[in-house]
């Protein structure tokens, strides 16, 4: 079958790397597309949320299933625009419908859910602009330090966690009136602060059944030991050492299947992965956030682990038989270590020329922020590359990336060097 994966990130790449190993994909075309996907499948100049020219593509392609990496598409309604076209509605997409997919939208939509289905979250609040003050209020019947999210999609940078109360009253302020994040903050949720160890957790449902994938733990921040600013991602290591069968079983039965029953007693029509960040607080777990598609990085180190065949997986979603499917896990750590541009998470340049990629050996390049010119591969965004390795134990696989890092340059290249440290 011919397949069309939408996305241009390290996790399209390792998506793309999983399924060309399916005898049932004949072509995958993956739109945009990285460097990394144009070596072993077809890239498409076509942005993710252009609708009509998907359409249009799937058509003359016989395309027979799409598969959604980011967000975008899946909060702006690809599903239902599949679903509702009598031309294409045959074509299955792996994703959420438009309101499953406010999960991730809608920060306020998400803690409403939680709360709904008896799910464990932090307690919370929800302001605007004409509600600011209220908002400035309820930050000091809180403790420090103060969560603020911006409501809506900010590219995972809506959310800031403030330690002095002025402060925070001004970032708020900053958020709500002077739309620091656009129009993501138009609203912003204030949380209580939980303070624990977090981790991810990650399903592929049908709709009815599910499947909980390896689990994985991402490093947020830039700097060495957690400092510095927010990034998409710098790393990840799964699975996560400390949890224990008694901490998963915690997971399924307080979260997981709730989360299942709710888009079921709600209507929600989901057919995707969720992606359910936890907290685990003196070994209780507590909801942080749900995402409605895989993670970048953690989806570097999640994939490569799975045994099982990715295109038979996502047949299964869509036909809702995954409970007829048997999941297959390989029992090695998987780490990945990400490459990031010189200046990032704020100004960066691109078209770096990157070296060293023919001397990778024992792990796996999944290109991110890269692109071809004149056959050289360049770097077009802040995170570049991730460097995969697998190991009997999460520090065999982090040194052979570290290694393997060694190989690769270009201009300015940063990378955290303290990945999975703090598992030691």
């Amino acid at each position: 079958m011919n397949i069309l994966l939408l996305g241009s990130g390290g996790r399209e790449h390792a998506f793309a790397w999983k399924m060309i190993q399916s005898p049932l994909c004949d072509t995958l075309f993956v739109a945009p597309g990285n460097a990394g996907t144009a070596s072993i499948a077809t890239n498409v100049n076509m942005s993710p949320t252009d609708f009509d020219a998907m359409k249009a593509f799937v058509l003359s392609n016989n395309v027979s299933l799409v598969v959604v990496g980011p967000e975008d598409p899946l909060v702006k309604g690809i599903f239902d625009f599949f679903k509702n076209d009598d031309q294409i509605n045959h074509i299955p997409v792996i994703g959420p419908s438009k309101i499953g997919a406010q999960l991730e939208g809608s920060k306020e939509f998400a803690k409403e859910f939680l709360v709904k289905h008896n799910i464990p979250t932090a307690a919370y609040d929800s302001f605007t602009a004409e509600t600011v003050e209220k908002g400035c209020d309820f930050l000091e019947t809180l403790q420090p330090p103060y969560v603020l999210k911006a409501d809506g999609l900010a590219a995972g940078k809506g959310v800031l966690i403030i330690h002095d109360l002025a402060e925070a009253k001004e970032e708020l302020r900053n958020m709500l009136v002077g739309q620091k994040f656009g129009d993501a903050s138009s609203k912003v949720v204030i949380e209580e602060f939980l303070d624990g160890i977090e981790l991810s957790c990650f399903v592929l449902t049908d709709g009815k059944s599910y499947k909980i994938l390896p689990t994985a733990k991402d490093y947020k921040r830039i700097g060495e030991g957690d400092t510095g600013l927010n990034t998409g991602g710098m790393g990840a290591v799964s699975p996560v050492p400390y949890v224990d069968a008694v901490l998963m079983e915690k997971i399924e039965t307080r979260i997981v299947k709730p989360t299942i029953e709710g888009f079921q007693k709600d209507g929600i029509e989901y057919k995707g992965f969720v992606f359910i960040g936890l907290i685990n607080v003196k070994n209780e777990p507590i909801v942080i956030e749900y995402n409605v598609r895989m993670g970048d990085p953690e989806t570097e180190v999640v994939v490569p682990r799975l045994k099982t065949d990715l295109v038979e997986l996502f047949l299964a979603v869509a036909n809702e038989k995954l409970d007829e499917i048997t999941l297959d896990i390989d029992e090695r750590s998987a780490t990945t270590v990400m490459l990031v541009s010189g200046g990032y998470p704020e100004e960066f340049e691109k078209g770096k020329v990157i070296s060293g990629l023919e001397n990778i050996t024992d792990s796996i390049v999944f290109h991110a922020g890269t692109k071809l010119v004149n056959n050289e591969v360049v770097t077009n965004g802040g995170r570049v590359m991730t460097v995969t390795s697998y190991g009997d134990d999460f520090q065999e696989a982090i040194k052979k990336s570290y290694q393997n890092i060694g190989k690769l340059s270009f201009d300015k290249m940063n990378f955290r060097k303290d990945i999975g440290n703090d598992l030691l």
